[in-house]
């Protein structure tokens, strides 16, 4: 016969449902915010699940390769926003790119770093079926 939980076990088993949640849900919004507007490098694989110190570095590759393309961003922007959240005095402008420009990027993209090639093949299995449309 199972034995019934505790209060505190099932306190500690609700909490951590809602983080699962609440992970989940920033993630698709991500994506889906990813697929609507024009986005930063980073924020595309941030979106399809990459970790974002792998993905900044990727997105350095991609940069590299939207110049040596002559790809330029479908949007710039002075923000103050920072990378960990909390407001800036300076401004800084960002680049940022659509769902159709990326996925160029990412077909000329060849990494070296093993984190780097994973992190382009899962955006290019999350944008599989997207590719065949644009």
């Amino acid at each position: 016969m199972p034995q019934s939980l505790t209060p505190r076990q099932r306190r500690a088993n609700r909490r951590t449902a809602r983080k699962t949640l609440r992970q989940r849900t920033a993630l698709n919004r991500l994506a889906a915010s990813c697929r609507r507007r024009p986005r930063s490098l980073a924020s595309h694989l941030i979106a399809t699940g990459t970790d974002p110190a792998t993905a900044g570095g990727a997105a350095n590759g991609l940069r590299s390769v939207a110049k040596r393309l002559g790809i330029a961003p479908a949007r710039v922007a002075r923000t103050r926003r920072t990378v960990n959240g909390g407001r800036s005095r300076k401004t800084r402008t960002v680049y940022r790119y659509t769902l159709a420009q990326l996925v160029r990027l990412v077909a000329a993209y060849a990494p070296r770093k093993a984190e780097f090639k994973a992190a382009v093949a899962r955006f290019t299995l999350a944008t599989a079926g997207l590719a065949v449309a644009l």
